[in-house]
Formats: structure tokens, C-alpha cells, sequence
């Protein structure tokens, strides 16, 4: 009840024709920031903050509008705390920073770009965009992100991605488990590499796809019928195989060092 009491909220309105909205922060703990499309014309900023000791800036240079949370002295983790609401046109560009504070966005075509140490991701209902996002340790969730241009960098944080699509779809991850569920399609190349963590993906059995995975220390296994076809490097039952369904209409590449690879028919 006290942090109910303490709330404060800060509307920010600004008109344009075209936005680029960038969010960013200058501390150690930081609130959700949660991006959802608003009016045509329009970007709506609410940040609630929990204390008098947290300063909400914004600025604007033509198209582009900058939001930046300054912390006062003595202040801690709970008054330091601020809470971000963003309504954007669908297809403004949007940039988020976050150390620990979770990150989402959703429903948007423009391009949308991510990053944070700790935070946690999550992205849905995207199309006809480019998503970016890069983390260290943060689990990263996709879900819906139809005809986009995907690359996601992560160094120990899972990535889960549900109906992902488009003519890019790259994850690369130094310990994390990468978990894709999904159709293969758009006639795009999907490249999922993790070093150490394994590496699971279902398709349909209708799936039309070109795939090669190999694990140099993991075990690799395979659910598929596949048509055989000719590598660059030997098929080591167990730890590598390669072939076509359908008419390989998109490309397929899992790779791990010593993660395990399993590519399952759903």
C-alpha cells in the first residue's frame, strides 16, 4: 500500500509526423519499459516513478525523441524504481536500453532494437520488420514475428521463439539453450548457433527446409525423413547429418560445440 502511495505518473505527449523513440537509462536498477503502437501521429510516454528522488528527461530533434531516467542521491533499488508505458505509431523505430528491467514490445512494424545486461526480452506480434537484441544473461522471448529480419546476440540468456519467420532469422549464443517452434518458412535462412547450450527445434511435418546441424562434441538427432545430400564436412551419425524436405524452400543451419541438437517433427 506505502508504494501505491509514493506512485507518481508523468504523461509525456509529443506530436510528429515520424517517429524514432529511444529509451535509455543511466543506473543500476531500473522498471519495465513496455512499448505498444498508439495514435498515427502521436508518442505517449508515462513513466510512473516510486520516489522524489528520480528525474524522467525527454528531448526531441525532429523525428526523434529521447527518454532518460536520472537518479538523485540516496536514493536505493525500490526509490529508484521507474515504470515505463510507450505508445508509438506502429511504425516508428524503436531503441531500448535496460540493465534489469524487462523489456517488451509489441504489435509494431517498425524496427524495433533491444539490448540489456540482466533484462529480459519479450517481443510479439511483429511483421515486415527488422528486430535486434542483444543481452547477456536475459532470457529472450519471440512470439509472432512474421516476414522479419531477426538476429539476436546473447551470451548466456535462453532465446524462445514461437511462429518466428522471415528471410532472417539468426541467433547466436555463447551458453544459452535456443528453443525454436515454428514453420520454417518464408524461404528464409535460419541460422542458430550456441557454443555449449543445446539447440531444439519442431517444425511441422509439412515443412519445406534445407537443413545441416552438427554439434562437434553434443549429440545430434533428427525426427525428420530427409532426402541425403552432399557436405562440406563428414556425417557422423549421432553428431551430424544434413538433407531436404519438401522443396527446400528455406535454409536451415543449428550449430553447437558441445551442445546437444534435436530437431523434432511436431
Amino acid at each position: 500500500m506505502k508504494r501505491r502511495e509514493r506512485a507518481a505518473k508523468l504523461a509525456i505527449l509529443v506530436v510528429l509526423a515520424g517517429a524514432t523513440l529511444v529509451l535509455a537509462e543511466n543506473r543500476k536498477e531500473y522498471g519495465p519499459i513496455s512499448v505498444k503502437p498508439g495514435a498515427v501521429k502521436e508518442v505517449i510516454v508515462t513513466a510512473t516513478t516510486y520516489s522524489d528522488k528520480v528525474e524522467v528527461d525527454h528531448s526531441q530533434s525532429g523525428s526523434r525523441i529521447d527518454i532518460v531516467s536520472h537518479l538523485l542521491p540516496g536514493v536505493d533499488e525500490q526509490s529508484g524504481r521507474v515504470e515505463y508505458e510507450v505508445l508509438v505509431p506502429a511504425d516508428a523505430s524503436v531503441t531500448l536500453h535496460s540493465i534489469n528491467g524487462p523489456l517488451h514490445a509489441e504489435r509494431l512494424h517498425g524496427d524495433v532494437t533491444l539490448e540489456g545486461a540482466d533484462a529480459n526480452v519479450d517481443v510479439r506480434e511483429i511483421s515486415d520488420a527488422h528486430v535486434h537484441i542483444k543481452t547477456l544473461n536475459g532470457l529472450v522471448t519471440l512470439t509472432s514475428i512474421r516476414d522479419g529480419h531477426v538476429e539476436i546476440t546473447s551470451v548466456g540468456g535462453d532465446v524462445v521463439m514461437n511462429s518466428v519467420n522471415g528471410p532472417l532469422v539468426q541467433v547466436n549464443s555463447n551458453s544459452g539453450k535456443i528453443h525454436y517452434d515454428g514453420e520454417f518458412g518464408g524461404g528464409g535462412e535460419y541460422l542458430l548457433t550456441s557454443h555449449t547450450g543445446d539447440i531444439e527445434a519442431l517444425a511441422p511435418s509439412y515443412a519445406s527446409f534445407d537443413v545441416t546441424a552438427r554439434s562437434e562434441q553434443g549429440k545430434v538427432e533428427n525426427d525428420f525423413q530427409l532426402q541425403p545430400e552432399h557436405t562440406s564436412f563428414a556425417l557422423k551419425a549421432g553428431s551430424a547429418f544434413a538433407g531436404t524436405m519438401g522443396k527446400a524452400a528455406s535454409s536451415v543451419k543449428l550449430f553447437s560445440i558441445s551442445g546437444k541438437i534435436h530437431l523434432k517433427k511436431r
